[in-house]
């Protein structure tokens, strides 16, 4: 089975909602490029999240409307963003001291592959025309307090991205804490995939028909973890 055989499971859009669902009030996040920009649209609105950029800004904002926005002022991604009131600017180094000096509560990354222990790779496929470095990616993981993946659950032509062992040149090790993706919410624990929620239309099985490890069903822990 593929991912495009099974109709069930969410859309990008409500991945991204369903993660920005558990995100504190108040935390510094870092959103990467791709479906995890899609999460600052679904903030729920009694919460304050405060967004930084790799190249310099904090209390970043939401994309301008087409033709407003200031061609200098991007985010990493290269995308136009805008400021919110209070925001800062500083030097791409300041910005690389809150990263590796742990001062960001969350970062939001995809990913090629995780691996069963947490492992991730999401910059290259090793190929030999592949993006010649890693860049800020490997001092997220390595400095910021939580690392959450959102991604679609297999490859689009149907191979597993949740592995018992990446095969890609890694991001780093033993980093990632959760996956969202639109099969379900995966946590990394000691022993491996815990699954503790199902998307919609979804069952257990159909998660691990498509995952390249074993998966435990820890929903019944999660939810009483939530009481």
């Amino acid at each position: 089975m593929t991912s495009n055989d099974l109709k069930a499971g969410r859309s990008r859009d409500e991945m991204a909602a369903r993660l920005a669902q558990d995100i504190p009030n108040g935390w510094y996040v870092n959103l990467g490029i791709g479906i995890p920009e899609l999460v600052a649209k679904f903030v729920p609105e009694d919460k304050t999240l405060i967004y930084h950029t790799e190249n310099g800004l904090i209390g970043m904002g939401p994309s301008p409307a087409a033709g407003q926005g200031d061609p200098e002022l991007i985010n990493a991604g290269k995308r136009q963003v805008t400021a919110m009131p209070g925001a800062a600017y500083f030097h791409h180094a300041d910005s690389f001291v809150m990263i590796r000096g742990g001062h960001i509560d969350l970062c939001v990354l995809g990913a090629l592959q995780v691996a069963q222990n947490g492992d991730l790779a999401n910059w290259s496929t090793g190929q030999p025309d592949a993006i010649p470095a890693v860049g800020g990616a490997m001092d997220l993981v390595a400095g910021v307090k939580s690392i959450y993946v959102i991604t679609q659950h297999t490859t689009k032509q149907g191979e597993p991205k949740l592995v018992e062992s990446c095969t890609y040149p890694l991001t780093g090790l033993g980093v990632v804490n959760r996956i969202y993706t639109n099969l379900a919410v995966i946590d990394v624990t000691p022993g491996g995939f815990g699954v503790t929620e199902l998307s919609p239309g979804v069952e257990f099985k159909d998660v691990q028909n498509q995952t390249g490890a074993p998966l435990s069903d820890i929903r019944e822990s999660a939810t009483a973890g939530k009481k």
